[in-house]
């Protein structure tokens, strides 16, 4: 009898240990499955944007602080894309060849609006350039910086103004003539001399 009670406490000891050493695994369905993928899949995608929105957040801000420095320094340029004229009209050119330099008191203008090359610049425009005076630089409460000169020379007698806004190098350049209203806008970046890669025409 006592053997016998013996077997069964043995028994039922090594049934606690198994019971105890098990696991529990729960199945899904496919339906489940494939709900779950997508559903971890849009955290990672989510993820992956907030974190290109964050390095491209702090990309810009350091262009912004590098075209706002080159403003206060005098040694810029900005690489013009579009070209807005008196009445609206809009064009896309090549950022090679329009642009606005300002290199201590020395500014060119050059506009090139004919990729196909040409014109009194032999590069599809006019390049002039003048000497940089009255320049003065505010900025407003939300940040925005503007930029104004007056440019005289040879070719050019205008008020130039440039508006950059805070937290980007994308900035806007108006040059209004002196003598008749065929004011022009250029849009592009702006940055320092030394990183543009612009090529400069004949001078008028």
């Amino acid at each position: 009898m006592i053997r016998f009670l013996l077997t069964i406490v043995v028994l039922f000891a090594g049934m606690t240990a198994e019971a105890q050493q098990s696991t529990v695994k729960r199945i899904y369905p496919k339906q489940e499955q494939k709900s779950e993928n997508r559903s971890e899949r849009r955290k990672a995608e989510r993820k992956q944007r907030q974190s290109e929105k964050f390095i491209q957040a702090e990309i810009d801000s350091i262009n912004y602080a590098n075209a706002l420095q080159a403003l206060e320094n005098l040694d810029f340029v900005l690489e013009a894309d579009q070209l807005v004229f008196k009445r609206g009209m809009s064009v896309f050119v090549s950022t090679t060849t329009n642009f606005i330099s300002v290199q201590n008191d020395k500014a060119v203008v050059q506009i090139a609006p004919f990729n196909a090359g040409g014109g009194p610049n032999g590069v599809g425009g006019i390049t002039v350039e003048g000497v940089a005076s009255n320049i003065q630089i505010k900025t407003d409460k939300r940040g925005t910086s503007y930029f104004s000169m007056s440019v005289m020379g040879k070719g050019i007698s205008a008020t130039v103004s440039i508006t950059l806004p805070k937290g980007t190098d994308q900035a806007s350049v108006t040059v209004n003539p002196n003598f008749h209203s065929n004011r022009i806008t250029l849009n592009g970046t702006l940055m320092p001399a030394e990183k543009s890669r612009i090529f400069q025409g004949i001078t008028f």
